[in-house]
């Protein structure tokens, strides 16, 4: 994998182009008949272990025992119940955790049975999973609330005459299609109505009504998509090939499914970033590798696209924006702290040939472990990951070298690392991406791993999180981001409100990006240009964030803010003082005679603020507010960052 050299000069000129490219990989290389031709039939397909004997082959007893664990615990717990009440949740109160809890809950207690009942054999495990399969199937709807709004009848309870298909009925398609294949002959033998009530509920809930392509945003061929798209279509082709007994039928699903997927391939851009941010990238870009891996499996290898460029820029991009530990970059309502998944990192690293991530991925398992029977969506992955612990522990490994710097040019993001540990990274684009925050020319730095000028990130998502009231939260307002508020006003959402001039530099000297942030406000703000450099300069070890602006006036007040969640000593003007958890000093000067500084904390009361009492490792969230004391039309001021 090729990275750019620190001793060559680079410049790159952004695009932030959201929008849809028609490469259609799978469908232009693959044709209809091609699919029918290659793959497996169902009575034949076997991707996974299925008895004692063959699991043992091919996982690690202390691994199984692990499983079977899992299962005994699931076997000890009530089956939740998903009442009337808790569905109306959403629409009377906002909430979405106690529905969710509750259904998600089923899933993934019915996940850790079947795979004990696979491993172990012995039958004991079987009548807990027929009651939660009945449960499930007696279910309305297998989505969330929140995503009845497609339904013709809205929000509120579920229309069982108008079923839609959201991200969690494709779930529970791919968990009772995982439970059919499992341990299908040992229901059959209780009931043959158990099985076949599987396939009448996914057929009614999910095969039939996902033909109504129109009717789903993430299917669109014109619109850009997200991770909903390849999170949804690993589900449906998992369910489609194990469970679909029509043979016509399945190869016409598994082919409209290639199709759907190209809808996500089509919306990235050439650089292969995901502009949802790296946690969201496990559930995009990693779930189009589920997809991928999937159809390579049920044809024997004849579906492979892996060497295809944005497939392998689409791969690179988690290591690109890994800070360090378990700390990523976390623009717009991406998370900051995740644990990586290692075990698919490594299977995905080696389909594309990538050693880089193959190296990514072994040193995530070592470092974080294979988070086996902890529950969780992607439900094929995590069958996968337990087929991989033997071979990723029997290789020699490749230490993961951190890239230095980065820039992706689609969705505008830079990252770059000095000599002495700081971090940074910055990106320009738009204020209509995929979980937008009003953000554009928002940085972050990091030293030695910590957090110390940091994007908030995002709270717990209720009814307000994806409705018109979205930018009334506070941390999805410019306002709570590393950037200037101008004559009270922050920036605006839309695509539109966007950077212009954007171009990135790449040499021995320095990694830098400057744009003009000035179209990402409204026009009542009076601003005629705002010429942002964020730079890192590789002999000095320092960052500079500049600015350069012009106005149609003299403001009426000019602010810059700056988040973290260090201690901050202010005592010395001119500097700002950041101490991290792990007491790394780092300072940030400013020209005193311009400014005056005062710091507060933003509230986390309400339920969209809860997790910031968690987040940052239980530091709050503070704002470090500078005034401009000299309010003139045109003006140029420097903030330089550095270690102490």
């Amino acid at each position: 994998m090729l990275r750019i050299s620190l001793f060559l000069s680079v410049i790159f000129i952004g695009s932030a182009a959201a929008q849809v490219t028609q490469r259609n990989i799978l469908s232009k290389q693959y044709s209809p008949e091609t699919i029918a031709q290659a793959l497996v039939p169902r009575e034949n397909w076997a991707p996974y272990p299925k008895t004692p004997e063959e699991w043992k082959k091919q996982v690690d007893q202390k691994d199984l025992d692990a499983i079977i664990q899992s299962g005994e615990e699931a076997l000890a717990k009530p089956i939740p119940a998903v009442t009337a009440s808790l569905l109306l949740d959403y629409v009377r109160s906002g909430d979405r955790e106690r529905h969710s809890t509750a259904s998600f809950g089923r899933r993934n207690q019915l996940m850790s049975l079947i795979l004990a009942e696979s491993i172990e054999g012995k039958g004991r495990f079987t009548e807990a999973i027929v009651n939660l399969v009945w449960a499930i199937c007696e279910e309305t709807y297998w989505g969330v609330p929140a995503h009845l709004g497609v339904q013709k009848a809205k929000n509120g309870l579920p229309d069982a005459e108008d079923p839609t298909v959201d991200l969690f009925t494709a779930e529970t398609a791919g968990v009772l299609a995982l439970t059919d294949y499992f341990i299908g002959e040992q229901l059959d033998k209780i009931s043959p109505l158990i099985r076949r009530r599987i396939y009448q509920e996914t057929t009614r809930k999910v095969f039939e009504p996902i033909k109504q392509t129109n009717r789903y945003g993430y299917l669109s061929k014109t619109s850009p998509v997200n991770n909903w798209n390849p999170w949804i279509v690993s589900n449906l082709l998992i369910a489609d090939l194990l469970l679909e007994q029509d043979s016509k039928k399945r190869i016409d699903y598994a082919y409209n499914y290639m199709v759907f997927l190209d809808s996500y391939f089509n919306s990235l851009g050439d650089d292969g970033g995901c502009d949802e941010g790296p946690s969201y990238w496990f559930a995009a870009g990693a779930s189009a590798y589920d997809c991928l891996e999937i159809l390579e499996k049920a044809t024997n290898g004849k579906v492979n696209v892996y060497k295809d460029p944005l497939i392998q820029k689409m791969a690179a991009y988690v290591y690109k924006v890994h800070i360090a530990d378990d700390y990523f970059v976390n623009f717009a309502d991406a998370d900051p702290k995740l644990k990586p998944d290692g075990l698919m990192l490594y299977r995905f690293g080696k389909a594309v040939g990538d050693p880089d991530l193959v190296s990514f991925g072994e040193w995530a398992y070592e470092k974080f472990g294979s988070g086996i029977g902890n529950g969780g969506f992607h439900r094929p992955r995590k069958v996968e990951n337990l087929l991989t612990i033997k071979k990723i522990t029997g290789e020699p490994k490749k230490q993961f070298d951190p890239v230095k710097n980065a820039w992706l040019s689609d969705i505008e993001v830079m990252t770059a690392r000095s000599s002495n540990g700081l971090y940074l990274a910055t990106h320009a684009g738009h204020n209509a991406e995929s979980h937008n925050h009003n953000d554009v020319g928002d940085f972050i730095v990091y030293a030695d791993g910590e957090p110390i000028i940091i994007d908030a990130g995002r709270g717990n998502y209720t009814a307000r999180t994806f409705s018109s009231k979205r930018y009334e939260l506070w941390f999805t307002q410019s306002q709570y981001h590393n950037l200037p508020i101008i004559n009270d006003y922050g920036q605006s959402a839309g695509r539109n409100f966007n950077a212009k001039n954007v171009k990135s530099i790449a040499t021995d000297k320095e990694v830098s990006l400057a744009m003009d942030i000035a179209p990402s406000y409204p026009k009542e703000a009076g601003i005629i240009s705002w010429n942002r450099l964020v730079k890192l300069s590789k002999p000095k070890n320092l960052i500079e964030i500049s600015d350069d602006y012009a106005l149609n006036q003299a403001p009426d007040s000019l602010k810059q803010i700056f988040m973290t969640i260090c201690d901050v000593n202010l005592e010395t003007p001119g500097k700002i003082i950041f101490t991290s958890a792990g007491k790394k000093t780092v300072s940030l000067t400013y020209d005193p005679k311009l400014w005056v500084v005062t710091k507060e904390f933003p509230s986390t009361e309400g339920m969209e603020y809860n997790s910031f009492k968690t987040k940052w490792d239980s530091h709050p969230v503070q704002r470090i507010v500078l005034r401009s004391k000299a309010l003139k039309q045109k003006g140029k001021y420097v903030f330089v960052i550095s270690k102490s």
